[in-house]
């Protein structure tokens, strides 16, 4: 069993030079190339071709690269699609996903040859409406992904979420949901107050509670704490450890529930355990 780390991924506005090099020393584990939000009008196609030039330099080592383009009706987006189908980044980052025809759209244009996946925008309330139509389109779009665009959301739905974000608790469990049964990876919105370390902090482990891979990032100081809070943490891996020791030992190898440490466990508790130390090997935590 192997788990792709997707805990901090950083947006970095592809027309910041700068931000592209520092980013290719950052713990993260996705780079997010921003062409859409993050860039001015009269800067996207400069934007554009520095984001090629990048894909095309590497040196990300084994960071995820994403770039998010352009809506495809917007003056940009055809061409920005044109420009990726050529360099292949890991995958197209897809903004304001209504429903699974808006990627049909995106997959058409990068064409056959293109080997990025798709990964999609959660940001209106047809997005929302849409999930699991939207997650069920995964093998036939090549999608991998699904992206919390909360900022959006909290517009057009008129929320007001605070640090807590009680008005998204039901979007934030429906988009898990959604993701899992399609077998996608999912990570949360961003969190816009970058001095506020603590609130921010809270934040990534809420997400990490109900259920997210890892959560979008807008600043490099925000990448250490929240890979922190989607590691599993020291006793998480001793857990998970004595579970998989005690379903290995030979009384209960053909058990479908056992006790450890007086507590009940089942057999996806076992999976659990696996995946929990799966996560860790990959994060690199100390495992005993």
């Amino acid at each position: 069993m192997t788990s792709r780390l997707y805990r901090s991924a950083l947006y970095v506005p592809a027309s910041n030079a700068k931000g592209i090099e520092k980013a290719r020393s950052l713990p993260c584990d996705v780079v997010i190339l921003d062409l859409e939000d993050g860039v001015a009008p009269e800067a996207k196609r400069a934007a554009r071709e520095q984001a090629v030039l990048a894909i095309g330099r590497g040196g990300f080592g084994s960071r995820l690269l994403v770039v998010r383009v352009n809506g495809y009706h917007t003056e940009w987006g055809s061409d920005d699609l044109a420009a990726f189908a050529q360099t292949s980044p890991a995958a197209i980052l897809v903004p304001k996903v209504d429903s699974s025809n808006d990627l049909s759209i995106y997959r058409r244009a990068l064409g056959p040859i293109c080997s990025a996946d798709l990964w999609a925008m959660i940001e209106t309330g047809k997005s929302v409406a849409n999930i699991h139509d939207i997650a069920s389109a995964s093998s036939e779009h090549r999608l991998s992904c699904l992206v919390l665009g909360s900022n959006d959301l909290c517009k057009e739905l008129r929320l007001r979420p605070g640090i807590n974000r009680e008005p998204l608790f039901a979007i934030l469990g429906l988009s898990v949901v959604a993701a899992r049964s399609a077998g996608l990876a999912i990570l949360d919105g961003v969190y816009n107050s970058i001095g506020d370390a603590d609130g921010f902090s809270r934040q990534c482990r809420q997400a990490a509670d109900f259920g997210f891979d890892g959560k979008t990032l807008i600043h490099p100081s925000q990448v250490d704490a929240c890979n922190a809070a989607f590691t599993p943490d020291a006793d998480a891996i001793r857990w998970a450890q004595r579970v998989i020791a005690a379903f290995g030992e030979s009384a209960n190898i053909n058990k479908g529930a056992i006790q450890v440490d007086g507590v009940m466990v089942e057999r996806l508790h076992l999976v659990q355990a696996q995946q929990t130390l799966s996560i860790a090997r990959e994060a690199g935590a100390a495992i005993v």
